[in-house]
């Protein structure tokens, strides 16, 4: 079993599919940005840089699936997107649900040798104040299903590095 979790864990199909799994989301968000109205909070935003944190790490993992502590270091960072996505969807989540009390302003927070809002306004623009996030299937919103995903992205991160640290050395 962990022969064959190190294989995935080591091979492009498997990075690939994280980049396309950002890509994916991101296209998601912004369809309900532009084609439904729904405005993204700054928290989504903050969800929307976690998912460009993803491709990073999906691209470096793609590119250096032959060097060990490359590899090693694109694992941890999918955890750490992981983990970086599951603090912002349990906030969102709280707000929405009326559980968290915490500032939801209508600024990115973003610092200025980073500001994607200024840079790419039309998908890091903060739009909506926070309070709900909009229903995808079957009574699910966009804030639960975020938490579930980030959880199981946060888990296969930890896993994979742990596989890949006990993996054989190339």
């Amino acid at each position: 079993m962990r022969d064959r979790l190190y294989r995935i864990a080591t091979g492009a199909p498997y990075w690939m599919a994280l980049v396309l799994l950002a890509f994916s989301l991101e296209g998601v968000a912004l369809f309900y940005q532009y084609r439904l109205d729904y405005g993204p909070c700054v928290m989504c935003i903050h969800v929307r840089v976690w998912l460009l944190g993803l491709v990073f790490a999906g691209l470096v993992g793609l590119l250096a699936r032959r060097w060990r502590g490359l590899l090693v270091l694109a694992q941890c960072l999918v955890a750490i997107v992981g983990a970086g996505m599951l603090e912002r969807s349990l906030k969102l989540l709280g707000t929405e649900r009326g559980t968290y009390e915490g500032s939801c302003a209508m600024e990115s927070g973003l610092p200025a040798w980073f500001a994607l809002d200024k840079w790419f306004p039309s998908v890091f623009q903060v739009q909506e104040p926070c309070g709900y996030t909009p229903e995808l299937l079957f009574g699910i919103t966009m804030a639960e299903a975020l938490v579930v995903l980030s959880g199981l992205l946060l888990v296969l991160g930890l896993v994979m590095t742990v596989v890949t640290l006990a993996g054989r050395s190339r």
